[in-house]
């Protein structure tokens, strides 16, 4: 094969691995500095947008307002640790390998990836559930006089598919002005909904006798705080993606730390803000089971309002601007494993746009597949929740790893806490992971059963052609390289 002659210039191969030719990268690049620190901001905020407006209500159901509070203040703490553990590792090795360059390089081609096939079940599975979505909000609205949602399903994967393969810049752009109007809606919903803000709303779920710990702040008890976990992250999921966009962007080791802070900061005021307004105008029993629960708390004995129906169009730009972005990191991380032989090599070629098509195309037909043939997003987010919590842990281990046995190595960014910070983002990502169990046992059981054909497949085939020259692979390299002079 063509990807696996030597060349000169070809780096050492790691163990069983194996250097590629002078060509394999040339047909394998991205375009560079297509994206800044706004951009870069917008698309943090994009990845996590359509969680506030659907989704994160559930968690009311297991464990009322005072549960979910917790539940959310702890992930909301678990990923702006992560986000700053994350920072530091993309200013160090700012590829678009993002979490999986981490790992690699801290916890072996192991921990390499099994974090980017984590990573991956979570950018395939969300858009696929969110198109789903899409289409139910289509149908509500009664646009484009459609009564069935698959042709929706269908579009969302075309259209917004061939916005990527255009071009990174204008796909970014186009995120961006679709996240802005999802986030001044949030806004004026805030503003609308708190001027009718009663407190007694909050609790208004009747308390669980049985439950240990029930109170009218905590009705299903101290096991619904645990058990509010999952829909808690639904406020900030995603966010992690940012570093994805490392190999676009301008000055990233600069760059990233800046956006990837920025971002979590609007979505940490947002989260806030419409947790708050919803529950307390609508109430939380009121909304729980809602699939569109900013719209149901401002309705008025089941009338539509006017700032409702603003609202429910502008859900649908949430949706759209997370399942765009979704699109993007998923192909990244694709293509990134791809490139550098964990995948099949043929799924990181790039076009002369420098976008990677069949990491675009591949991942969107499994998707309008999934969508098409299941219809349940509720069971595909959770296998994605699942996926994620998996990359949490693993990627806050990297930082630990790294920090502990490699406490020389240049870091233009530093986690402010260092270790310590990273350590609460690992305790609480491992926490959040059990908490699956007790949403969703299915889904855990179906994200363990993919996790294990791609070992599977790692195990008896990839790890034995890895490509050297790969960006995240030639750190780990040098890594053992400086380790052995060391020893010398």
């Amino acid at each position: 094969m063509a990807d696996r002659t030597d060349s000169p210039s070809a780096p050492p191969a790691p163990p069983g691995g194996s250097p590629a030719s002078t060509g394999y990268l040339d047909r394998r690049t991205l375009r560079r500095g297509s994206a800044g620190p706004l951009l870069l901001t917008g698309l943090g905020v994009a990845y996590v947008v359509s969680g506030d407006f659907s989704g994160w209500n559930f968690g009311l159901a297991q464990g009322g307002f005072g549960g979910l509070a917790v539940a959310a203040a702890l992930m909301g703490l678990m990923y702006t640790c992560m986000v700053f553990a994350l920072a530091e590792l993309a200013a160090i090795l700012p590829t678009a390998g993002g979490g999986y360059g981490f790992a690699r390089r801290a916890l072996g081609p192991w921990g390499g990836f099994l974090t980017g096939t984590a990573i991956l079940i979570e950018y395939v599975l969300a858009p696929a559930a969110i198109s789903l979505f899409i289409g139910d909000y289509v149908e509500s609205l009664h646009l484009f006089g459609l009564t069935s949602s698959w042709p929706v399903y269908l579009a969302c994967f075309v259209v917004f598919i061939g916005i990527h393969l255009w071009g990174v810049g204008e796909a970014l752009r186009f995120s961006f002005v679709v996240t802005g109007v999802a986030v001044a809606a949030l806004i004026v919903f805030a503003v609308g909904a708190f001027t009718d803000f009663d407190a007694t709303r909050l609790n208004d779920i009747p308390a669980d006798p049985d439950a240990f710990g029930s109170s009218s702040w905590l009705p299903f008890g101290l096991l619904g705080i645990w058990a509010a976990f999952p829909f808690g992250m639904w406020f900030f999921l995603g966010v992690e993606g940012v570093p994805l966009a490392a190999e676009e962007t301008r000055d990233p080791a600069r760059t990233l730390p800046r956006a990837m802070a920025t971002s979590m900061g609007i979505l940490l005021v947002l989260a806030l803000a419409t947790f708050l307004a919803s529950t307390g105008a609508g109430g939380a029993d009121a909304i729980k089971d809602a699939g569109n629960p900013l719209v149901a708390a401002l309705q008025r004995d089941g009338h539509a309002t006017t700032l409702g129906r603003i609202v429910n169009y502008a859900g649908l730009a949430g949706l759209v601007a997370s399942f765009f972005s979704l699109i993007y990191a998923g192909s990244r991380q694709l293509f990134a494993l791809s490139r550098a032989g964990y995948l099949p090599r043929f799924l990181s070629l790039t076009s002369r746009r420098k976008a990677p098509w069949l990491g675009l195309l591949v991942p969107g037909t499994l998707g309008f597949a999934l969508a098409a043939a299941s219809g349940d997003g509720a069971r595909m987010l959770n296998v994605a929740v699942f996926g994620a919590t998996i990359s949490y842990a693993l990627m806050s281990l990297s930082h630990i790893v790294l920090r502990r046995r490699e406490p020389g190595l240049a870091r233009p960014y530093r986690t402010p806490g260092g270790t310590v910070t990273s350590t609460v983002a690992f305790l609480l990502a491992c926490s959040a992971l059990v908490a699956t169990f007790l949403v969703d046992v299915t889904a855990a059981l179906i994200a363990l059963g993919v996790y294990a054909v791609a070992a599977a497949y790692f195990a008896l085939y990839s790890r034995h052609r890895l490509v050297a020259s790969a960006p995240e692979e030639e750190f780990a390299a040098l890594a053992r390289a400086e380790a052995e002079l060391a020893r010398e």
